[in-house]
């Protein structure tokens, strides 16, 4: 029996460097695809370069999204997530809070990276619409990927990382500076729809010069958290963290009860009420989630 990681997946296929630096092409049993780049996994070769996964070791972390019916597999053992926008195209904001949710979840460090930081004309509307992200502390890393990635590649030593975010952010681009050789494909945004073109289509992670590793993914256009629990969800706000169990009903929803810790902090200017309204999206998303499942 083999050991390796996958560092490579292509729907139902695989690519794996086993313990000797040597890569295989690998299938899982049947039809199982629930393995993720980063997994580290043994497998048993068919032939020259080829073989099929047996398992897959225990996981430090998954990081996925989910909807009512299906969950889609990001990456497995990160430590860190990259949550990469851009002063070009628009960004969802909401996207942001989504992935934030996410990384507190699994516990993964968190950094917002705004590229095109040269682009002067967006700069300071990207900055305004970022700012309720890093007044609670998340750490925001400005650079422009064409230019200087230094600041970037100061945080990734040691870390796995995840580069997360919709098409067009400049992930892509971003590998390529970070990791000479990765030849990962870039293309220009099409500006007729305010996107990026899909052009990462697996997920690939790449071993860092420095030490630690990169993972870059396809450009995410939804990020669902259908796996969520209630209790999942609220921590995953940590500006909520002090109002928890203060609410006059034990039973509270957060919607319109009276006496709403959270509800109040908003009120006050002490939550945001952006972010309050991606927490009652996401709870109402969640909850519908749960009801198409159960088929209720």
């Amino acid at each position: 029996m083999n050991q390796g990681t996958i560092v490579a997946s292509f729907g139902r296929q695989f690519e794996v460097i086993d313990t000797d630096g040597e890569r295989w092409l690998c299938v899982t049993r049947g039809k199982r695809i629930d393995f993720a780049c980063g997994d580290k996994v043994e497998f048993k070769a068919t032939s020259a370069g080829h073989g099929v996964i047996q398992k897959n070791e225990a996981r430090q972390s998954l990081l996925h999204r989910s909807d009512a019916f299906r969950q889609k597999l990001l990456a497995a053992n990160v430590s860190q997530i990259l949550i990469v926008v851009a002063t070009e195209p628009s960004f969802s904001d909401e996207l942001i809070s989504r992935c934030l949710c996410a990384a507190e979840h699994q516990n993964l460090k968190a950094r917002i990276v705004l590229n095109k930081a040269d682009v002067t004309a967006g700069l300071d509307d990207a900055r305004r619409r970022l700012a309720m992200f890093t007044a609670l502390g998340y750490e925001l890393i400005e650079l422009s990927a064409m230019q200087d990635v230094s600041t970037l590649a100061a945080v990734l030593s040691g870390e796995t990382s995840i580069l997360v975010g919709q098409s067009g952010m400049g992930k892509s681009t971003l590998t390529n500076a970070l990791v000479p050789d990765a030849n990962a494909a870039t293309r220009e945004i099409s500006e007729a729809l305010d996107t990026g073109k899909h052009t990462t289509t697996s997920t690939r992670l790449y071993a860092l010069p420095s030490g630690g590793a990169l993972i870059d993914s396809p450009g995410l256009q939804a990020f669902g958290l259908a796996h969520l629990t209630e209790d999942d969800l609220l921590a995953g706000f940590c500006e909520f963290a002090p109002f928890l169990g203060q609410c006059r009903f034990r039973n509270c929803r957060h919607d319109a009860e009276p006496g709403c810790a959270l509800l109040t902090a908003v009120e006050e200017g002490i939550i945001s009420a952006r972010r309050f309204s991606h927490y009652r999206l996401l709870h109402n998303e969640i909850h519908n989630a749960k009801r198409l499942s159960q088929g209720w």
